[in-house]
């Protein structure tokens, strides 16, 4: 697949590592430019383009910014995607840490991923904003393999959820439906499955256990 990932920091540079691995043609853009992103590419063989270029005709789309720079997007990003494009957002929001506070989450009760997609103006599917960068590339198992790990994926768009959580398996790693993007606040940073490293079991007790009240540790 030709797969566009916005964002080379640790979540986006081990996919970059681990999709190019796997056969895909990866374009790889960050928010300083393609000559930032030399060594990454002889490292893997991905191609290094700026922000607009990376959906173009992409099928799968990850964008793996920091949430505060959401919204400085060009806008119509994926208007040159694949029509049936899938957009990951890997996000999560650290308003004490780094992107300060947001109305929208905080009063209006948002989904960080809601507010990430109306932001971007297309449908994400929520994934991989709970998993250490590292695991990427260090803990991939076949399937059936009883340390595999499990990924909570949620979204609206079903094609797209299941383009996604395809990929997620071809990487060496199980997923576990979380719902809808409104139900995506079940793997938030001070979840129970946010950096959980378990199974299919683990990961949906973990879901199920959650509480829709925002910690203080990630409260503005």
């Amino acid at each position: 697949m030709k797969i566009g990932i916005i964002g080379a920091g640790n979540i986006g540079g081990n996919l970059t590592r681990r999709l190019t691995a796997l056969g895909h043609e990866v374009y790889v853009a960050n928010s300083r430019g393609p000559h930032t992103l030399t060594a990454l590419a002889e490292e893997t063989g991905a191609t290094p383009v700026t922000v607009q270029e990376a959906p173009r005709g992409a099928e799968i789309v990850v964008v793996t910014i920091p949430l505060k720079a959401v919204p400085d997007l060009p806008s119509g990003l994926f208007e040159e995607a694949a029509d049936d494009v899938a957009v990951i957002d890997t996000g999560n929001y650290y308003p004490r840490q780094r992107d300060g506070r947001i109305a929208a989450i905080e009063d209006e009760g948002l989904t960080e991923s809601r507010w990430t997609q109306r932001q971007l103006g297309h449908p994400v599917i929520k994934a991989f904003n709970g998993t250490y960068a590292q695991d990427i590339l260090d803990r991939p198992r076949p399937a059936g393999d009883p340390g595999r790990i499990a990924l909570p994926v949620a979204g609206d768009d079903a094609a797209a959820k299941h383009k996604v959580r395809e990929l997620i398996d071809e990487l060496g790693f199980d997923t576990v439906d979380a719902g809808g993007l409104d139900d995506s606040w079940r793997q938030q940073p001070g979840t129970p499955v946010y950096g959980l490293r378990g199974g299919v079991e683990a990961v949906t007790k973990a879901l199920a256990e959650a509480s829709p009240e925002r910690t203080p540790e990630f409260s503005g």
